[in-house]
């Protein structure tokens, strides 16, 4: 039996997915966390460089990436080791407190482990054992680092989003979700139509109402599913978008000045229509 033939065995495909989600899922954990920081370094880097003399040396600091230095406790500092490191497992293992000092460790760690892993094998499930499985939990694995980083930070760094746009045309050059032209037209689109709405948002109120990273997300998204799907996304996540930030204002007293980030929106009403864009399409056809 080849592999391929295996993979087609009944929760063989599913099963893989979930493992490797699960795994994904801890690699996912340190680049919400490490990778704005690495932004964030980036630039201090550059204000030093435009502040010094040019006869001033500007000092170097120390490796920071997703790779080094090695993780470890942020309490103590002490080294997280292997097993310490098992997706969902270790967090039940420890109780969720660090081995050395007993710092309470985030529950966001198991809970991304688990999102990224039961969606990981949904996919792979709902799809099969094609390439189109592993490019759309390829997809999703983006869209879950996009929403938990834009939570934290309300960012949206270039380096995820803009490799998802051109991975969506380069997808569907053979037509794996669209078109090829349907993709060009969605992500031109994609980023125009949120351009205009900052915009005219700002010419009228002086204010800024959402971040470039916002055009480039909506892009990407268009990229992958076609600009047939743009309409979906923006109205779910704008429905979605405004029914938490009145909830946030009527029962959390959250500042109506306070920004809330778009990003999730998105990246929730592209999952939804990459699943059942289609089927949410065709039933409001016929309703209407």
């Amino acid at each position: 039996m080849t592999a391929l033939e295996s993979l087609a065995q009944p929760g063989v495909f599913p099963a893989l997915g979930l493992i490797v989600g699960l795994l994904v899922g801890s690699f996912l954990n340190v680049v919400i966390h490490r990778l704005p920081k690495m932004m964030e370094r980036v630039w201090r880097e550059q204000c030093a460089e435009l502040d010094a003399a040019p006869a001033q040396s500007v000092a170097q600091p120390e490796p920071y990436n997703l790779f080094v230095p090695r993780s470890s406790c942020p309490a103590c500092d002490a080294p997280i080791t292997a097993l310490q490191n098992v997706p969902i497992l270790s967090y039940l293992w420890l109780r969720g407190r660090c081995a050395r000092c007993q710092a309470p460790i985030s529950a966001r760690y198991p809970i991304v482990e688990a999102i990224t892993g039961l969606l990981s094998g949904y996919l792979a499930w709902r799809l099969g054992p094609t390439g189109a499985a592993v490019a759309a939990i390829v997809f999703a694995w983006a869209l879950l680092a996009l929403t938990a980083i834009d939570l934290d930070t309300q960012l949206l760094p270039d380096s995820i989003t803009l490799p998802l746009l051109w991975g969506g045309l380069l997808i569907n050059i053979d037509g794996v979700f669209t078109d090829l032209r349907s993709a060009v037209v969605g992500a031109v689109a994609g980023y125009l139509v949120l351009w205009a709405v900052y915009w005219v948002f700002k010419l009228l109120t002086k204010k800024e109402g959402m971040g470039y990273g916002d055009f480039k997300l909506l892009g990407a998204i268009g990229a992958w599913l076609g600009w047939q799907m743009l309409p979906l996304v923006i109205l779910l996540s704008a429905l979605v978008g405004a029914l938490v930030g009145v909830c946030l204002i009527v029962f959390a007293r959250h500042g109506r000045s306070v920004p809330i980030p778009f990003g999730p929106y998105l990246a929730g009403a592209g999952l939804i229509a990459l699943l059942w864009g289609h089927q949410i399409t065709e039933a409001y056809l016929r309703i209407l």
